[in-house]
């Protein structure tokens, strides 16, 4: 615990906490910077402050709140989960934060009593720091209550938190509101571009590529993807499962070429175009032909890992077929002057579309033209000639041997968790729904 005697909080370092705040603000700093920053500050500041909890909604289409918790001399812990659906956790329906918002509380302060049972969980665990004094607090960022921070502050001072240091901590606090809502919303945009445009022309756009016919002429290897049957599954399963389906298959397929360089620019109804950037020299296109190989093999035994588990419950399998090319692609914004899309388009585009058709007429899933395979080496199978609509020379297509599978590393990055629910995503959801109803369930660890 700290000395016995309460320090005095100086106005003047605590508005430089502000002020530094401000600052961190309009240099468009990440949440994690200046969580972190703000509390080794304020810290610095003489505030005796052990734990802080912070909780950040954020409008994403994959995940739904940001925690973080900074211990003293421990440093910060960061949590981001996705929604799960499933029912309330009874620790956390036992927390300051449920109490306080169920109870429209804007705050709730708490004495740690020792000599006694806890009257939240999460206090027994704040014991074992040597907390005495624990504030929770709600901000929300609009009327809406779509976005909002909520948070604790807790104290191991002896005589707990002064009426100065609840001051102290009230003034802060509406300006790390402020300064955290800029970054949430500065989040907010790069989360949305770059899971609606990919990573790279997300932050192309962000940097101010915006301009119709702005781009660059890029040379990478290229994949095209296609559901097959799709008509019919929508007709034999309904709108509501065929949506699930179609999310299954892209979840197989689609996601291992959205790493190790690979991007997955958009989707096209029932399928996808991925491209691996390189320079224009040999071993760059050595190295994102590979990689795209390789992705091309985990997509392959991950759908028949789905295909065998759509036959145990009884549905039909699900066909595909992948086309691998290599070329000078145009990388940039086309559409109309108020209705863009970022897209990559030219020959090798249309190129690579020509034989991923080439899989209906062909009974192999994979199909890659002659001078992607060089790129790659490796044991390939030549099908043939064919000619593709629009090209002039027919071109000789090739498969890729299956008995290179097995040298393909599995790099263990596609899968994720889903296992639990954060505190910050139990809280915040509470937010949102104003009442806890549909509560997701919690991982086990208490609220903060």
């Amino acid at each position: 615990m700290t000395n016995a005697v309460s320090p005095e909080i100086s106005t003047i370092l605590m508005d430089k906490v502000a002020d530094w705040l401000t600052h961190s603000s309009l240099a468009g700093d990440d949440l994690e910077t200046m969580v972190r920053g703000f509390c080794e500050r304020l810290a610095a500041a003489g505030m005796p402050i052990a734990r802080v909890h912070l909780s950040f909604s954020m409008l994403h289409p994959l995940y739904d709140a940001l925690g973080f918790t900074w211990e003293r001399g421990s440093g910060m812990r960061v949590e981001g989960f996705r929604q799960k659906p499933g029912q309330s956790s009874d620790r956390f329906t036992r927390s300051p934060y449920y109490h306080l918002l169920t109870n429209k509380l804007d705050h709730l302060r708490r004495r740690i009593d020792y000599s006694g049972p806890s009257e939240f969980p999460i206090f027994d665990d704040l014991k074992e720091l040597g907390i005495t004094d624990y504030m929770a607090f709600r901000h929300l960022f609009n009327a809406g209550k779509d976005q909002g921070m909520m948070g604790s502050w807790s104290t191991d001072a002896p005589s707990g938190f002064t009426e100065g240091m609840i001051a102290a901590l009230l003034r802060v606090q509406n300006h790390l509101a402020v300064a955290a809502k800029m970054a949430v919303l500065n989040r907010l945009a790069d989360n949305m571009l770059t899971t609606y445009l990919g990573n790279d022309a997300g932050k192309r756009v962000l940097s101010g590529n915006i301009r119709r016919g702005q781009g660059d002429t890029i040379r990478a290897a290229l994949v095209m993807a296609d559901m097959r049957g799709s008509t019919m599954l929508a007709e034999q399963e309904g709108r509501e499962a065929y949506i699930d389906t179609l999310n299954q298959f892209f979840d197989a397929i689609a996601a291992p070429f959205n790493r190790r360089g690979g991007q997955i620019l958009s989707f096209l109804g029932d399928g996808f175009i991925a491209v691996y950037p390189c320079d224009r020299h040999r071993e760059p296109s050595e190295i994102a032909c590979r990689a795209a190989l390789g992705a091309a093999f985990k997509a392959t035994a991950r759908m028949s890992v789905l295909n065998e588990n759509r036959k145990r419950q009884g549905l039909s399998e699900i066909g595909y077929g992948i086309g691998l090319h290599v070329g000078n692609v145009m990388f940039g914004n086309v559409g109309l002057n108020d209705r863009l899309t970022f897209s990559a388009f030219g020959s090798a585009v249309n190129e690579v579309q020509r034989l991923q058709t080439l899989t209906k007429k062909y009974p192999q899933n994979v199909i890659a033209s002659q001078d992607f395979a060089t790129y790659c080496g490796g044991g390939w199978i030549t099908l043939g000639r064919e000619k593709l609509r629009g090209v002039k020379e027919k071109l000789t297509i090739l498969h890729p041997d299956a008995t290179d599978i097995s040298e393909q590393d599995d790099d263990g990055t596609f899968e994720i968790s889903y296992d639990g629910v954060s505190d910050a995503e139990q809280l915040m959801l509470l937010l949102r729904n104003d009442g806890g109803a549909g509560m997701d369930s919690g991982n086990g660890k208490a609220v903060q």
